[in-house]
């Protein structure tokens, strides 16, 4: 009896384990710094100033920097632009006015934020995660992101907003359902807020907003004390976007009165969906060439100017959309292998590849998406109320893609959401295996 009771002494203290929050974010964080130290020692100092920034982050924070204005997407005198929205360039020209432009002290403290927003994720993720099907499930996601390969590498790859939005993204969701069960107005306008700055941070997971804050003001009907016939209720959800909305117009009427054109948020979505749906796609070609890449577009908005470019891109991408619908749909379905596999022809590039971090990185894609999807099935069996908000980041937030073009980059806001679902796929199996099991006890054991 001593024996049993210090093995489920030991039981117990190694569930602790494995269940702190704390460890998983400590070992987030030292996972990403192992990979960043690791990569940052096989590259020169002078390559790290100045290759991570040479791209429309970089380049605008630098002209910032400059005192030229938010402009100058690619380097040059291109002038005022609207390619991203100005959190993340604003960030990184604060550190730049700290650092210095284009240093490698820049290089390294981005980084560092980068990992610090990347190993944070694994909170709100955890707490979705215990409210939805347990601590069990929720300590699983939150390992599976701590250490898949990545989200481990992101950081560190990337100066961009890839990472932030990955956690403003999880936090999100958290919030939603938090604010389902709320009926105060500072929550609301909390949300909101949130809301807000992330729009301003990534504008590709704005698709999500109405889905998300129509859960929650639909949660929050259900659970009024009074259900009365008015629709005084719908106070709450209409402040929090009018908020996120609020969040938005400055930029959007600098936008007007620089481009003397309605751009709300970000500019750059004709180039994005021709780059993706353009004449190199033709019918006569029996195997479709390399794509048109952006490099080659540049020098066409280098001479016409930011807005004579944009609406010239998407005149020709809709123009080959509405006459090629054949290979629009074969295009679509490439698209959608390419986001779920984590790159265009997954299983041919696995057998390809000759680095085991290549492949690791394509199987946790292609599996991490299998496993989404049977989450969101075993969510819709369960009739569980949070199927909904959760199932509408794999569903709703790639459509942009699935018409324009992807990366594994772009899928890396919503993979916090995509593990959590594996994680209660695994879960459920788990379930199942252990209650065969103890079923199949007695004809494994019958009495003598």
């Amino acid at each position: 009896m001593r024996a049993l009771r210090e093995i489920l002494g030991v039981a117990t203290a190694l569930q602790k384990v494995a269940t702190s929050l704390l460890l998983i974010v400590v070992v987030a964080v030292g996972a990403r710094l192992a990979f960043a130290w690791d990569q940052a020692r096989k590259i020169p100092d002078t390559a790290l100033a100045t290759a991570p920034f040479e791209q429309e982050t970089g380049s605008i924070a630098r002209s910032i920097a400059a005192g030229s204005g938010f402009s100058n997407p690619f380097g040059r005198p291109t002038g005022p632009t609207a390619w991203l929205t100005p959190v993340y360039p604003l960030l990184v020209v604060a550190v730049f006015k700290i650092f210095g432009v284009f240093t490698v002290q820049s290089f390294f403290f981005l980084v560092f934020l980068n990992i610090l927003f990347s190993a944070a994720v694994c909170v709100p993720i955890f707490y979705v995660g215990k409210r939805v099907a347990g601590v069990g499930v929720a300590a699983g996601a939150a390992w599976l992101w701590a250490l898949v390969p990545n989200a481990i590498m992101t950081p560190f790859e990337w100066i961009w907003d890839t990472s932030l939005a990955a956690l403003l993204a999880a936090t999100l969701l958290w919030a939603t359902l938090k604010l389902a069960d709320s009926q105060r107005l500072r929550d609301w306008c909390a949300y909101g807020l949130l809301w807000g700055f992330t729009l301003m941070t990534n504008p590709s997971l704005g698709s999500l907003l109405p889905f998300l804050l129509g859960w929650a003001a639909y949660r929050a009907w259900l659970i009024r004390e009074s259900r009365s016939r008015d629709w005084r209720w719908m106070n709450r959800p209409a402040t929090a976007l009018g908020l996120a909305i609020l969040c938005c117009v400055p930029w959007t009427v600098r936008n007007f009165v620089v481009f003397n054109h309605f751009v709300p948020l970000r500019s750059n979505f004709p180039l994005e969906l021709y780059i993706g749906n353009n004449e190199n796609y033709d019918d006569k070609h029996v195997r479709f060439p390399g794509p048109i890449t952006k490099d080659r577009e540049t020098v066409r908005y280098f001479r016409m100017g930011e807005t004579a470019f944009m609406q010239e891109e998407m005149r020709k991408a809709t123009s080959f959309i509405r006459t090629h619908p054949r290979i629009e749909l074969i295009l679509t379905g490439e698209r959608w292998v390419a986001f779920w596999g984590g790159i265009s022809h997954p299983f041919d590039k696995f057998l390809a590849a000759d680095s085991w971090l290549v492949r690791g990185v394509i199987l946790c894609a292609t599996l991490s998406g299998i496993g989404a999807l049977c989450g969101m099935v075993v969510l819709v069996r369960r009739h569980s109320i949070y199927a909904f908000p959760l199932g509408v980041f794999p569903l709703i937030f790639p459509f942009l893609y699935y018409v324009t073009h992807t990366s594994l980059r772009y899928r890396h806001p919503i993979d916090p959401i995509v593990l959590l679902l594996t994680a209660i796929a695994v879960g459920a199996l788990a379930q199942f295996l252990s209650r065969r099991r103890w079923s199949e006890a007695p004809n494994r054991f019958p009495e003598s």
